[in-house]
């Protein structure tokens, strides 16, 4: 069940997503999952976390007659505008699911031409095996594309924070955001290996590299991109309380005397995992995914959403990183008027 505060949040982002967080993170990583895209006259493909509808709508506009599209992601809200946008194009075949992709798909096996994921692994617990579900619905011939953000990104905030804690011996902290980091950051050799993991042949991680703009801590810290984004797990690393409200304000005040009269700067490293279920039996190899068997749950026509809205309040959280807290807390430092207190400068 989600808190009415977590609903709240979520009818916020759909309002914001396609003109402040869209084009400055996931369009710049959905492009990835455009770039040489080859798909065949009538084929069959899967979204998953589609957000709003980028890159969807630029694959159903590809779309030959006779194909289908199925886009899933765990919040109404956005869904909502992305049948909106569908709508308008009078496209046919698309069809929306509000439901966590969990790591094992309500689909059989062999079914899609093209599965596709902007952004979706970076909700999943279990990336890798994750990755290796989605080559289990894939097509023999068929291809996998997935989008994540990869190890450098935000590293200019997390060298701050680092800094921040080391200085005021918060050891315990500094352990928990290098766990953030390395769980939630991925290298390109982690991603080469889910992809060897799940079977999926010719696989590569393209890497790109962009770069966002604040003109200040509190641009920064108020920018939906990281409101909506990392912020909460930013917030659960430094604790509750007074403890995480004092680590924010020397966080603040770092960043703006760092970066005072320019810009802070903060890069992302984007990455898209490309990889090809094989075509015949020689092309095959053992890999072991460390999913238990199962039996395919085929899911038919008739269990579709063909465009009428769930209830918002059957809305999901996707990962730990979504998930509810009893209060979202405001950041002490950015509070109008509120002063700084005495025991810092101590």
């Amino acid at each position: 069940m989600i808190s009415r505060k977590r609903t709240h949040k979520l009818e916020k982002l759909a309002r914001v997503y396609d003109d402040e967080v869209l084009p400055v993170w996931s369009r710049r990583f959905g492009r990835m999952v455009l770039r040489e895209l080859e798909l065949p006259d009538r084929c069959q493909v899967l979204d998953l976390a589609c957000a709003t509808g980028y890159p969807a709508v630029d694959i159903i506009r590809r779309l030959g007659p006779g194909s289908r599209f199925i886009a899933i992601d765990s919040s109404s809200a956005l869904l909502d505008v992305a049948r909106h946008k569908i709508e308008e194009m009078g496209a046919k075949g698309v069809f929306f699911r509000s439901e966590i992709p969990g790591t094992r798909l309500p689909f059989a096996d062999d079914v899609y031409d093209l599965v596709v994921s902007n952004l979706g692994l970076t909700e999943m617990e279990e990336p890798g095996a994750a990755l290796a579900d989605y080559a289990r619905v894939t097509v023999p011939g068929g291809e996998v594309r997935c989008t994540l953000p990869l190890e450098g990104t935000f590293q200019e905030f997390h060298d701050i924070y680092r800094e921040v804690l080391t200085k005021h011996d918060k050891n315990d902290t500094l352990a928990r955001l290098d766990e953030h980091i390395a769980v939630s950051y991925p290298t390109v050799a982690d991603c080469e290996g889910w992809l060897k993991a799940a079977g999926l042949n010719r696989g590569r991680v393209e890497v790109d590299r962009f770069t966002m703009l604040f003109r200040s801590s509190r641009e920064f810290f108020f920018a939906p991109v990281i409101e909506f984004g990392p912020l909460a797990a930013w917030k659960e690393i430094a604790g509750s309380g007074q403890e995480m409200q004092d680590i924010f304000w020397y966080i603040k005040e770092a960043i703006d005397a760092y970066f005072e009269g320019r810009a802070f700067a903060a890069t992302v490293v984007a990455g898209c995992l490309i990889g090809h279920k094989p075509l015949s039996p020689e092309e095959e190899t053992t890999f072991d995914t460390g999913r238990p068997d199962m039996d395919p749950v085929a899911l038919g026509p008739e269990t579709l959403d063909t465009g009428i809205p769930e209830a918002l309040a059957e809305i999901q959280a996707a990962s730990r990183r979504r998930r509810d807290t009893e209060e979202e807390v405001e950041l002490d430092a950015f509070v109008e008027g509120k002063a700084r207190p005495d025991h810092l400068d101590d």
